[in-house]
């Protein structure tokens, strides 16, 4: 029993034009990663040309949940008959042909898919695991995508070069949103201040009664002199200044240093009581 469909995000409808094409697979588990990394970046149109095998169990298994992109495949007896109706067709390949032919990289190619998408279906060509696209397949494509990997060890598997390519289609369906860069899947959060971060970044007065409250601390436990600082507290204030501290943790820090304080009293007082308790016994 295959694991039952996960909730399909909702895209635009030129991303339902863009259409991953596999040729001649054989190994149907593959063709289940393949699912799952077209679901992980929003894509599900799926044409599978001459599978050795599917529908079957093993592609089930490894869509881990990406079983509508496997249900609603179309599957086809030739190449021809899965590009037929599209207006640009781009095919993975490494680069070294006898007749050069235009090749880009995986993000121009999601930016040209993108482009023609609105005009009608967009075809991506991946071919079989162990040696790729024929000549003869490659010549049906308007561009070559050549992912850019350590020549030394080029080959990628299968669902690796549908999710280098799928990821590219990703950033640029992301990057087109309302807002750009803006878009909150594009933003950082690493610090206070930026969206998402869950406490306000401290005042600067803040900050800096912690310093002062940490210089005191330093001078009580005997750490730091006032009379010889050696930029103690100069590098210990780029430190936390580099944090960016938010009030939250301002607040500990400061709980912390006056936990010590109480500690350092505490064991002050007992030195004193228990040096008067000698006294006393050696009176006695």
């Amino acid at each position: 029993m295959h694991k039952p469909a996960l909730p399909q995000e909702g895209t635009d409808t030129s991303q339902d034009q863009i259409r991953i094409v596999l040729v001649e697979t054989s190994h149907s588990g593959n063709i289940g990663a393949v699912a799952r990394a077209m679901k992980n970046m929003g894509l599900g149109n799926l044409w599978l040309v001459n599978p050795a095998s599917f529908p079957d169990e093993a592609s089930y298994a490894r869509s881990s949940g990406a079983s509508d992109v496997l249900d609603n495949a179309h599957v086809v007896s030739s190449l021809d008959e899965a590009i037929a109706d599209c207006v640009l067709v781009m095919g993975t390949s490494a680069r070294g042909r006898k007749v050069p032919w235009p090749v880009i990289a995986p993000p121009d190619a999601a930016a040209k898919a993108s482009e023609h998408a609105p005009a009608g279906p967009v075809a991506l060509v991946f071919g079989r695991e162990n040696h790729g696209l024929s000549n003869d397949e490659l010549q049906r494509c308007h561009f070559h995508i050549h992912i850019p990997s350590n020549p030394e060890y080029s080959s990628l598997n299968l669902a690796m070069a549908v999710q280098v390519v799928c990821y590219e289609l990703r950033m640029h369906y992301l990057r087109g949103l309302e807002g750009g860069e803006g878009s909150p899947y594009l933003k950082a959060m690493t610090a206070p201040g930026d969206a998402g971060w869950d406490v306000p970044p401290a005042p600067v007065n803040d900050v800096e009664g912690f310093f002062r409250h940490l210089e005191q601390v330093l001078v009580d436990i005997e750490f730091h002199r006032r009379e010889n600082p050696r930029q103690l507290m100069t590098r210990l204030r780029r430190l936390f200044q580099r944090a960016r501290l938010d009030q939250m943790e301002i607040n500990i820090l400061r709980g912390i240093l006056t936990a010590v304080q109480k500690s350092s009293a505490g064991n002050a007082s007992s030195g004193i009581a228990s040096k008067a308790d000698e006294a006393a016994t050696g009176q006695e």
